[in-house]
């Protein structure tokens, strides 16, 4: 039976989704001091195929469907997701309920020898589970070594330091929420490299008709993120993305009841970049993302998806 005064967190078993979650479940108790947390750990399918690049297992909602489906079966009652995660397509009968305030969109170059990107020597070895950050890294960088680094976050950290790898590129949120800042040697300069849709943002998903759960979440709710969320999600679902492919958006809002926007979409090895920019009124968020994404696929970037097998 259903207790109002308990709340069932459902979240990933890695130290960062338990961190996040935890975070939550903090933020809720401050405003509903006689609420009840209970954490539920869960492992996706993303989590138990660490051996297989994230492009080549395929699919969508890979760090999210579990929860998806306990959620849907009132096994928990919200699930929190790094928003970057999040499938465009949220399944019937759930929402996301509230988006937090961005913690740190960026992506940090992390290194045991090397200060700076640029001062990585000619074929340095730079671990990375993002198509995303392979193409802009290459894109600056054409002379790396790519290689593949997947699991959570200390593994990655671990095999950097067993020196598997000259550096590596992380998302600085993820490193910032696990007390990890020192290991940031610089987040990479937007100008370079445009983050993931939502990154640094955490998403609440709920059931669409729990109103009683909507309303104890909404205090986490960041008017200002979800907006542009809205715009950056309206852009990934117009080039057909996944968190696997090769594009990167970020929103944010200004002065003046604004929203400004900058995308980009890229060749696998850097070679092409398709990126623009667009701002307008924040009640269009959702209008500017898409029209972006249509500027930005006649520009190039259909031919791009094209050659990874998305036909847009």
């Amino acid at each position: 039976m259903f207790n109002k005064n308990i709340i069932r967190i459902g979240t990933r078993k890695s130290a960062l989704a338990l961190a996040q979650s935890k975070l939550v479940g903090d933020a809720i108790l401050n405003s509903l001091p006689h609420i009840k947390i209970e954490y539920i750990p869960m492992n996706t399918a993303g989590d138990k195929r660490l051996d297989i690049a994230l492009q080549e297992i395929g699919g969508k909602g890979l760090f999210t469907k579990e929860l998806e489906q306990a959620m849907l079966a009132g096994d928990i009652d919200i699930a929190v997701h790094s928003l970057k995660d999040m499938p465009i397509e949220v399944p019937e009968g759930l929402m996301i309920g509230a988006v937090t305030e961005r913690l740190d969109p960026g992506d940090a170059f992390v290194s045991q020898k090397y200060e700076s990107l640029e001062a990585l020597p000619q074929g340095a070895r730079v671990g990375t589970s993002s198509l995303r950050r392979r193409a802009q890294l290459l894109a600056v960088r054409p002379d790396l070594e790519l290689l593949d680094l997947r699991g959570n976050v200390h593994t990655r950290l671990s095999k950097l330091d067993a020196g598997e790898f000259d550096a590596i590129v992380l998302a600085a949120a993820g490193l910032k929420r696990l007390d990890l800042s020192e290991r940031i040697r610089s987040v990479l300069p937007r100008a370079m490299m445009l983050p993931a849709v939502g990154q640094g943002a955490l998403a609440i998903e709920c059931r669409r008709m729990d109103a009683v759960i909507r309303e104890k979440i909404s205090v986490l709710h960041d008017m200002d993120m979800a907006t542009a969320a809205t715009a950056e999600r309206a852009f990934l679902r117009r080039v057909e993305g996944g968190c696997q492919i090769p594009v990167g958006v970020y929103a944010e809002t200004g002065e003046g009841g604004q929203i400004h926007v900058d995308a980009m979409i890229a060749s696998v090895d850097g070679m092409q970049v398709c990126r623009s920019r667009s701002s307008g009124a924040v009640n269009r968020a959702e209008q500017i993302g898409t029209a972006l994404a249509e500027e930005l696929l006649d520009s190039g970037g259909r031919e791009i998806l094209k050659e990874i097998g998305i036909i847009v």
